[in-house]
């Protein structure tokens, strides 16, 4: 009998055949994690990666703000009196004094580099937004997820603290309680303390907004059976609260935070431009805006830039916050 001219295939070979077939069904059914799903969809969404990326790089510049300075432009609080004219105040040249040496032009009067002042504005701007974050989001998680979980007279008592807080003037508060304040507090001077109070101030009248979120999603996620289980084999509250119900409430406090946070980079350029900011010469984009009123007539540049770099900086948090709320929304087809 001949042998057979071409080599054994797997279509001969049962077992191998059942293999393939098995890895075919294993890879199309195979699931994806909830990061895997977010990241797919944010991935997508090129104006989010946009404003993802702008928003590193600002916050790069904001760690990186010294070394920066010191190869583009010059010391934040240095006066460069040769720049200005001596009979107008105003700088040299066109453009708010813009050249090799002075990138983004000198203030009027003194003759400070605008450029090293906006990059070290933006510090002053991302710090307290991020740490004013922090402060909104942990107390409001932790009073929202005991509001929802607890319910009764405690849930009751909770949300008319939230709308008492909501109603509050807050601007007028921070305002009226700058004004007051020494310049040596808790071991903190000048700018750090009005840094201090701007954070404990903006977070504290911020977490109202994030406990109605996580409150109302608590209110959902408590009557879910892997809740009833947890109770059923006895599980404490504490391990219910922060095990259970916690980790399904990163995803709206994570987007409710990226949102969080262009509103209190504006908050705080309002407060600096009223004077209720850090205090002179530590340099603010709110700060700059204010000084830049009386002089936009003669150096608009100086009033431009600063309102370009809140401008950019608001908008890139935003778009990217709007990309995180679509890749973490479970519904969404995007």
């Amino acid at each position: 009998m001949t042998a057979p001219l071409h080599g054994t295939s797997t279509d001969s070979d049962p077992v191998a055949t059942a293999d393939v077939a098995a890895d075919v069904v294993k890879a199309s059914v195979e699931g994806r994690s909830l990061r895997q799903i977010a990241w797919s969809r944010l991935k997508r969404d090129k104006l989010a990666l946009a404003g993802g990326i702008v928003v590193v790089f600002l916050v790069l510049v904001a760690i990186f703000a010294p070394l920066i300075v010191s190869l583009l432009g010059h010391p934040p609080n240095e006066f460069h009196q040769e720049e200005i004219d001596p009979l107008f105040g105003t700088p040299k040249g066109s453009l708010g004094g813009i050249s090799s040496d002075f990138l983004f032009g000198v203030e009027p009067s003194n003759g400070r580099d605008v450029f090293s002042r906006v990059i070290y504005g933006a510090r002053i701007s991302l710090l307290v937004a991020f740490l004013a974050a922090v402060v909104a989001v942990v107390l409001g998680t932790i009073f929202g997820i005991i509001a929802g979980y607890f319910g009764g007279w405690v849930d009751s008592l909770i949300s008319r603290v939230m709308d008492m807080l909501l109603a509050f003037p807050q601007l007028l508060f921070i305002i009226s309680l700058v004004s007051v304040l020494p310049n040596d507090l808790m071991g903190l001077t000048g700018s750090g303390v009005r840094i201090a109070i701007l954070v404990a101030v903006i977070g504290f009248f911020g977490w109202p907004y994030v406990g109605r979120i996580v409150r109302g999603q608590t209110l959902s996620l408590r009557e879910k059976e892997y809740i009833e289980a947890a109770r059923s084999l006895g599980a404490g509250r504490r391990y219910i609260l922060f095990r259970e119900l916690l980790p399904n409430l990163v995803a709206p406090i994570t987007v409710y935070a990226t949102l969080m946070i262009p509103t209190n980079i504006l908050t705080e350029a309002a407060l600096s431009f009223l004077g209720a900011g850090v205090k002179p010469p530590t340099a603010s984009w709110g700060q700059m805006l204010s000084k830049a009123v009386g002089t936009y007539e003669d150096d608009p540049m100086f009033m431009i830039i600063p309102g370009v770099a809140i401008f950019v900086t608001v908008l890139a948090f935003n778009l990217f916050g709007d990309g995180v709320r679509d890749a973490l929304d479970p519904k969404g087809t995007r």
